[in-house]
């Protein structure tokens, strides 16, 4: 079978689009749709079928992906008897995370990281919402919940902390915060109730929140950029607000949240060089910030 055709099949079996596969391959989406075409010719069979959403896999395609899979398994094991240097490294690597993590944590390393291998490209997918390892939305996601099936690679990241902020110029002009009970005459910032992306995010009733809610945002940034502003106290992420000059935290003992990061990536593709390599570096960079997400340092 030729391997140059199924190369082509599997990113769009992956991403779903043409565009997406062609910018993971670095060609044209016509050149991914012709290839595409070639190997149904050849095989006499229909491999995708156009959707609303994009391209789904048939049966048959379904059932090619599979075996494409195990060949490409195969092919890296070979290769990494003749591993690449790494500043040779090529291709590109999808990371999905979510919007503060990706933003405020992994987007400076993957910068330097992505410098140092010229011929490597990062898609870094930072999103308030769950990116789909099992879709294949990206090679690497890191999320807030660990994956309970499929044939994935997991390890546990890092752990976090999330404690309650306020604006200095809030806290002056507002009412006393002693206790848990003062919160009552606050108002709080935090996430649209049903549209949270994770249960991992249901926080705000464990601290008997004030009656008004300011504003509520489905991202984390709007938040933080909503206290930071004055608009009232929010539970957030340390590694986040302690970089925010104008937040402070607040009832740091009674107001206190841990949660983890989980990374993961498909089974059949840790063996590939670039996302090898690529999930190892995450895993040395972020074990060092600890100080970072635990609250008690600055970045980096």
């Amino acid at each position: 079978m030729d391997w140059d055709l199924l190369r082509y099949f599997l990113e769009l079996a992956r991403t779903g689009k043409l565009t997406a596969a062609a910018r993971r391959l670095d060609v044209d989406h016509t050149t991914v749709s012709r290839r595409v075409q070639a190997l149904e010719t050849k095989l006499r069979t229909t491999l995708f079928v156009r959707t609303s959403s994009g391209m789904e896999l048939t049966e048959e395609g379904r059932l090619l992906l599979s075996d494409a899979e195990a060949m490409e398994a195969a092919a890296s094991r070979v290769q990494g008897h003749t591993e690449q240097p790494a500043n040779e490294l090529g291709g590109v690597v999808r990371i999905g995370a979510t919007e503060g993590f990706g933003s405020a944590v992994l987007a400076p390393y993957l910068a330097s990281f992505a410098a140092a291998h010229p011929r490597l490209t990062i898609d870094l997918v930072a999103v308030s919402a769950v990116v789909s390892i099992s879709r294949r939305e990206a090679d690497i996601v890191i999320s807030l919940e660990r994956p309970q099936r499929g044939r994935f690679v997991v390890t546990k990241l890092c752990d976090y902390v999330l404690l309650l902020y306020g604006a200095k110029k809030y806290l002056s002009n507002g009412p006393p915060l002693r206790s848990l009970q003062d919160l009552k005459q606050h108002s709080l910032i935090g996430y649209v109730d049903d549209l949270l992306f994770s249960k991992q995010l249901q926080f705000v009733n464990e601290i008997d929140p004030p009656e008004r809610f300011t504003l509520r945002s489905t991202s984390v940034m709007a938040q933080l950029n909503a206290a930071a502003a004055g608009g009232g106290l929010c539970v957030l992420p340390a590694f986040l607000a302690d970089q925010e000059p104008r937040l402070v935290p607040v009832l740091e003992k009674e107001v206190r949240f841990q949660r983890s990061f989980w990374m993961s990536m498909p089974e059949e593709v840790k063996q590939v060089p670039r996302i090898r390599i690529t999930w190892d570096y995450l895993r040395d960079v972020i074990g060092a910030e600890q100080s970072l997400l635990l609250g008690t340092g600055k970045m980096g």
